[in-house]
């Protein structure tokens, strides 16, 4: 995705994550996030506009879970995800993890 198109900072942040999708459910690793999205590097297979629900082990160990849509993939690299419905202390956090990155 180009530069252009991101509304957010994006910080190079590796994280657990657990996500399930369509191909079921996959443990993975997220490589970059910002408050709009992140990067999942992922062997499971997704679709560009797949709805998926995960959870991201924050620095803290505890898991925090939210839901997102596909926007691109790479097969057998990993996927784009664009945050939905975050409410605002999941917003909070999230800005928490990212300056903790910085």
């Amino acid at each position: 995705m180009s530069e252009e198109r991101r509304n957010h900072e994006r910080v190079l942040l590796p994280l657990e994550v657990r996500w399930e999708g369509q191909s079921g459910r996959h443990t993975a690793r997220i490589s970059d996030i910002s408050l709009g999205g992140c990067f999942i590097e992922s062997l499971g297979q997704v679709s560009d506009g797949e709805r998926i629900r995960f959870q991201i082990q924050m620095p803290t160990g505890n898991w925090m879970p939210l839901s997102g849509l596909v926007v691109y993939s790479y097969p057998n690299i990993g996927f784009g995800v664009r945050f939905r419905e975050v409410s605002e202390a999941e917003r909070d956090l999230l800005a928490g993890v990212i300056e903790y990155g910085k």
